[in-house]
């Protein structure tokens, strides 16, 4: 379970390292501040799943989705993506080694 939690955490930091260059990209091209937010990744991944999102939220803890959920959708992709990369590999990272005590 820990190597997929850390192969997912590594393939969502490659994306974001990605997201970078492409904002960067773009924003060199632009010649302003051009950053793509996660909404816009979700909606062209799937168009309906913010609307989705946001029923469930709203059945389950409609107090969240204005503070929390609306500001996730707001940040440029590469934060998100990384965020959520390095929690995986935090949760996927190898345990420490007990020093002077037995493993049986």
């Amino acid at each position: 379970m820990r190597v997929l939690l850390r192969l997912l955490g590594l393939l969502l930091l490659a994306g974001a390292f990605a997201a970078v260059i492409v904002d960067g990209t773009r924003s060199i091209a632009a010649g302003h501040l051009n950053l793509l937010p996660f909404s816009d990744v979700i909606t062209r991944a799937s168009p309906d799943a913010v609307a989705r999102l946001h029923g469930v939220v709203q059945a389950h803890a409609p107090a969240l989705w204005d503070p929390v959920f609306v500001t996730v959708l707001l940040l440029p992709s590469w934060v998100v993506s990384g965020v959520f990369g390095l929690l995986l590999l935090v949760a996927g990272r190898p345990r420490r080694p007990t020093i002077g005590h037995s493993r049986r």
